[in-house]
This record gives C-alpha cells, sequence and structure tokens, in this order.
C-alpha cells in the first residue's frame, strides 16, 4: 500500500486548476519583486515603503490560493506541506515587519529568503505535476 499524503502527482487526469498553477509561479517573482522593492525603499533616493507595503499584501492572496488549494482539492493535498510551510513562513513575516524592535526586524529579510526558497520548492513541485498531466493528456 502506498501513501498518497504527500504525492503531488495523484490523480493527473483530473490536472491541475489554472489559478493554483498561476499562483505557484507568480509567488516567487512577487517575493523577488519584495526585494527589489525593500532594496529601493533602503538605498534609493525615495525611501517610500508604500510599494513594498502593498505587494506584500497582495503576496498574501497567492499564499492564500496555494494554501486554501492544498486543503481543498483532494488531488492537491500533495502540496499541502509546502503551502502551509509558505503560510506559516508569511505569517511570521508580517510579525517581523510590525514589531517597532529593530532586532526582530533584522530577521525579515532572512525570513523573506527562506519564504523565497519554499516558493521555489513548491514551484518546482507544481512544474512536475504539469508535466506529468501534460504527459498523460497525450
Amino acid at each position: 500500500m502506498t501513501d498518497t499524503a504527500h504525492d503531488t502527482l495523484v490523480d493527473l487526469g483530473r490536472g491541475t486548476p489554472a489559478w493554483f498553477t498561476l499562483s505557484g509561479r507568480l509567488l516567487p517573482a512577487g517575493l523577488l519583486a519584495q526585494f527589489l522593492t525593500a532594496g529601493l525603499a533602503l538605498f534609493g533616493e525615495t525611501g517610500d515603503w508604500t510599494v513594498h507595503t502593498a505587494l506584500g499584501s497582495a503576496i498574501a492572496v497567492l499564499i492564500l490560493c496555494l494554501a486554501g488549494g492544498a486543503l481543498a482539492i483532494p488531488w492537491l493535498r500533495g502540496f499541502g506541506w509546502w503551502a502551509w510551510l509558505a503560510a506559516l513562513l508569511y505569517l511570521v513575516q508580517v510579525a517581523l515587519a510590525a514589531g517597532d524592535a529593530s532586532r526582530f526586524l533584522a530577521f525579515h529579510p532572512a525570513n523573506g529568503a527562506l519564504l523565497l526558497t519554499v516558493s521555489l520548492v513548491l514551484l518546482t513541485k507544481i512544474e512536475r505535476r504539469q508535466a506529468h498531466v501534460r504527459k498523460v493528456a497525450t
């Protein structure tokens, strides 16, 4: 008997919802943009954090799509561990940014790097599933 709880290749005939795949593809791009906007705010001439804050809020939608999809759709449950880890790291990221103490804020970029790494692993797993779905379809 095989355990399918963490298998991302379950029910390939059902495919992968486009919104789930799109969220997985946009999340690493959004996180890279977060690093860019933080750098521009820190080292640029404006010092404006509004774009960084707005983009961070938009990233929440992507993470909710991934975590919610892994929870609600049975054949996407194999993505649950990574999707929920991304959600947890995102919540930690928001908590670190909300604090005023500089010693905690110092962990914000490190946690962002962890979140980016998790998003890339998740994207790899989504693209792997997509490749198998295409193979089954032909």
